[in-house]
């Protein structure tokens, strides 16, 4: 049956070489790898080509080879990639990259080699959404990068990376380095063919002077022709490898039956070239515009490198967060120090960060006192400093002293990682003025070319045959509606890379559309405006025992328990009385009422006042405590005693952030009303409300309350952003216009917030809120300035105002002044 299909084959193309029907390579001599497709048989270079294309064909995606603008690439050696790909299914191997989503699902951003056009990301995003077990897959073409989620009980990693693979790419995880040789790749393709396109169009634009200068001179007809054959060789080049892309694409987007913004520029190159070759051969000089075609392709390509460029150092904030990891990490074991890969660190292992040297992981130090910059990561300009019980971040560096450190958090479980993930996110997902903007310009399209067609007819019918044409194709160039296409994602991802830099992390994209146009803002107590975490602000001396004697007992009293309460007096420091490292005995908790226990001989306890009250001879209240509520009715008290009587009463307090009142006043200056909504104790509520100068300040309140509280602000036709941390202000999150969530605040709440206060600063809020201004503003004034420029410059076009080649130059001039006004939203003052 081979040797029956190989003769038909040659019977199809005697004595011609054959390329593979799949990547494009000659099939050699005598290899008999063939397979029908449509109806055909095609002819492949190697068992691996054939054995793509037949999964291909087999799994429903033969409209792949229809819709597809260039051949793929060898597949890779099948043995060789497969048994590597077992590797990615290790636990310890997919800690540097995948991670696990609520509801038990993983996610994993992939780099996928061998995507050539837009028909790849087509064909890989069908056949792996295809597989039983995977959630999602998208590829981003213009970065070459996938996001993944799969259901680990039902397929497995590797699997999903085989099936891959099976069609011809190979996908691995994502690498900052391999990402940034994409970014030169497409750099020095597009440098290439803009050089051709800048050379041609110089020496075109030389001979067209001197058609110019001997137009008419007798005797210099000849000569005059050869010259136009020449620029026609020259400009050649400049049309068919310098501009085709904009052929590749347009031709890509008739095939899908859209009208791209591609498709009027590709007409005018091509149409004004073909005309002027039909000019030249026919001896009619007046239409040959060489010149004109080579010139607005080279100030295409200008515009679009600019472009690029720029889209490229906007874009880069995700990947630059990626490169602040160190590759090895100095771990600390029994038998000394050892270099280790970053990847093989596991929760628990100890590290020494020298100075100088990037933290590897998130922790905890263990032993020293240094300083740490968290500029890259934070934008803080000054470092930090760092002590015993203090946590690192990963991404962080190190300045002054050696440090300990004890990992908590490794691959992507780290701030760093949620960072990354989160800003990726944010920059793909597309706001509303985006796909209105995306919408439009399919109609746009279509509009001008039946107003191109419809002009040119006026032109040929009742004004100038001779320029009709001419007229129709600057029509074309003037009117590609590129700077409408850039105006919203060029502004949306300047926005997000400032604001991340300012310690507001957006992770939705439509959040900056959304917050720009917020009336209120709610605010949860704890945690948000408060740090989530009591302090100890007074002590009063009630007995014979000094207050650094009641500290020490009372730290020493809670020693062992994990009470919030606790912690307040574990975090303080002996300076006299017993010795520090005595215990007590006789420990015993008393759930809800407080610790009781025997130091030195002498039983005490600490906790509610009634409960202290009852180890003593005097269980009637002491008047001084109802002095200490009325100074301190918005703190907690606890009371220390012994047999004899109370020794000290302390009041604790959850601290207010020190930006919190810049927070509130920031907002209040912008025309926000702020409302402060809490599950404390109502007069806690109302003290720190007067203390930031909240006018709306409910206490008390349930989950429930709260949603409630936020559905009656709008019902009253306000736009609500909400401010929280905890698992109780995850519904109020979900409802409201626009959420924010703390990063020191639970999962739940930060997987369902538009955007992340990543440093736990609400000081950053109005100046969040100015940049989401800033950004509806500037995408409007790119929208605005789109539709005008083709607004005016159609007319003028039609009216025979303008060159081809002056059209081309408006036309790159409106795209970029486009990008160039969204790259101010970089600034992230």
């Amino acid at each position: 049956m081979n040797a029956v299909l190989q003769s038909a084959l040659e019977a199809d193309a005697p004595g011609e070489a054959r390329d593979c029907f799949h990547c494009g390579l000659p099939v050699p001599a005598g290899s008999d790898f063939s397979l029908t497709v449509d109806g055909e048989i095609r002819g492949f270079c190697c068992p691996g080509c054939r054995a793509v294309a037949a999964a291909i064909i087999d799994a429903g995606l033969g409209d792949y080879y229809r819709h597809r603008t260039e051949k793929a690439g060898a597949p890779p050696d099948p043995a060789a990639a497969l048994d590597a790909l077992a590797l990615y299914d290790s636990e310890q191997v997919q800690r540097s990259f995948v991670h696990v989503t609520p509801g038990n699902l993983r996610e994993a951003s992939l780099m996928l080699e061998g995507i050539v056009c837009a028909a790849c990301v087509w064909l890989s995003e069908r056949h792996v959404q295809a597989l039983p077990g995977v959630v999602s897959f998208a590829v981003n073409y213009s970065t070459h990068r996938a996001r993944v989620r799969w259901d680990q009980s039902r397929i497995s990693l590797s699997a999903i990376l085989r099936a891959i693979t099976e069609i011809g790419y190979r996908a691995h995880p994502f690498d900052p380095g391999r990402q940034e040789a994409v970014f030169r790749k497409e750099r020095d393709r597009a440098l290439r063919r803009l050089a051709v396109a800048g050379l041609g169009m110089m020496q075109v634009m030389m001979i067209a002077v001197a058609l110019w200068l001997g137009h008419g001179v007798p005797g210099q007809e000849d000569m005059m022709q050869f010259l136009r054959w020449v620029a026609m060789l020259v400009a050649a080049p400049v049309v068919f490898y310098a501009g085709a892309g904009f052929f590749v694409s347009a031709w890509r987007d008739l095939r899908r039956r859209r009208l791209g913004m591609d498709v009027p520029v590709a007409l005018a190159i091509g149409s004004t070239f073909f005309a002027s070759v039909w000019a030249t051969v026919t001896g009619h000089p007046e239409h040959v515009y060489f010149e004109s075609v080579t010139m607005f392709v080279f100030f295409l390509l200008t515009g679009r490198y600019l472009e690029m460029a720029a889209r490229q150092r906007a874009g880069q904030a995700t990947e630059s967060l990626g490169r602040l990891l160190p590759a090895v990490a100095t771990r600390v074991g029994d038998d000394g120090d050892e270099e280790v890969p970053v990847t093989e660190l596991l929760p628990g292992d100890r590290v020494r960060i020298r100075p100088g040297a990037p933290v590897p992981a998130d922790g905890v130090v263990l032993s020293g006192t240094s300083s740490v910059d968290e500029s890259l990561l934070t934008g803080e300009s000054l470092p930090r400093r760092r002590a015993t019980g203090d946590a690192l971040v990963g991404g962080t560096v190190n300045v002054e002293s050696p440090l300990v450190m004890r990992v908590a958090k490794v691959g992507q479980d780290t701030v760093l990682s949620s960072i990354q993930r989160l800003l990726a996110r944010a920059q793909t997902e597309k706001p509303p003025m985006a796909l209105l903007a995306e919408r439009g310009t399919g109609g746009f399209v279509a509009a001008v070319l039946l107003l191109t067609l419809v002009t040119g007819l006026v032109w040929w019918l009742w004004v100038d045959p001779a320029r009709a044409f001419w007229v129709m194709v600057t029509m074309l160039v003037v009117s590609c509606p590129c700077a409408l296409a850039l105006a919203t994602p060029a502004a949306i991802t300047a926005a997000t890379g400032a604001l991340t830099g300012r310690g507001l992390l957006t992770a939705r994209g439509q959040a900056l559309e959304h917050l720009a146009g917020i009336t209120d803002v709610v605010f949860d107590k704890t945690g948000t405006l408060t740090e989530g975490r009591l302090s100890l602000r007074k002590v009063a001396v009630l007995g014979e025992v000094d207050e650094a004697g009641c500290l020490e007992y009372a730290r020493i009293l809670e020693a062992g328990s994990e009470h919030p309460v606790g912690r307040v007096f574990q975090r303080v420091g002996s300076s006299g009385g017993p010795s520090s490292v005595e215990a007590a005995r006789e420990v015993r908790a008393h759930p809800g009422r407080g610790m009781e226990g025997v130091i030195r001989g002498r039983r005490l306890r600490i906790g509610a006042p009634d409960f202290v009250r009852e180890l003593g001879p005097d269980t009637q209240a002491d008047p001084r405590l109802a002095r200490l509520a009325e100074q301190w009715p918005h703190g907690g008290h606890v009371v220390l005693g012994d047999d004899q009587g109370l020794l000290a009463a302390f009041v604790l307090e959850d601290r207010t952030r020190p930006d919190a009142l810049e927070a509130v006043a920031g907002l209040k200056a912008r025309g926000i009303t702020v409302h402060l909504f809490s599950g404390d104790a109502p007069a806690a509520v109302s003290f720190l409300a007067r203390q930031l100068g909240i006018e709306d300040a409910r206490g008390g309140l349930s989950p429930a309350d709260k949603l409630t509280a936020l559905e009656a602000l709008q019902s009253a036709g306000r736009t609500v952003a909400m401010v929280g941390d905890g698992v109780n202000d995850a519904p109020v999150l979900s409802k409201a216009h626009v959420s924010v969530a703390m990063a020191g605040g639970t999962q739940l709440a930060q997987s369902g917030a538009d955007m992340i206060l990543y440093r736990d600063q609400p000081g950053v809020l109005p100046a969040g809120l100015d940049k989401a201004r800033e950004t509806v503003a500037v995408i409007r004034q790119n929208i605005r300035w789109a539709i005008g420029y083709n607004a005016l410059a159609l007319p003028v076009a039609a009216a025979g105002l303008l060159t081809p080649w002056l059209a081309a130059l408006g036309m790159s001039l409106s795209s970029l002044l486009v990008v160039v006004n969204a790259l101010r939203l970089r600034d992230s003052r």
